[in-house]
């Protein structure tokens, strides 16, 4: 039997000059929801440090299976607006080797 294959989903957002922190502040429930997901290891998103219009973004699942179940009809008309573009993919990672101690 295979083994659920973990997920990660990174990249970024570019939004409309002086939106950053206003995109942001719109995203605080979703990160909310999603970090308490079934299936959730992680979910961030952070402005970048160097470039004012750029959010960046990181989620870590424990499959493919509960990342669909998590996504919904996508970002709000309102959002969508102050996006300019966007480089988000999805990776399936078939190990890990920590880091850390």
């Amino acid at each position: 039997m295979d083994q659920p294959v973990q997920v990660i989903v990174a990249g970024h957002l570019v939004v409309a000059a002086g939106r950053r922190e206003a995109y942001l502040a719109g995203c605080v429930a979703v990160v909310e929801q999603a970090r308490t997901a079934p299936g959730c290891l992680d979910f961030s998103l952070t402005a970048d440090l160097l470039d004012p219009t750029r959010i960046n973004i990181l989620e870590r699942w424990e499959s493919r299976a509960e990342v669909e179940a998590f996504r919904g009809s996508g970002t709000g008309d309102e959002q969508a607006a102050d996006i300019v573009s966007a480089s988000v993919a999805e990776y399936d990672v078939a190990a890990v080797r920590s880091l850390t101690g």
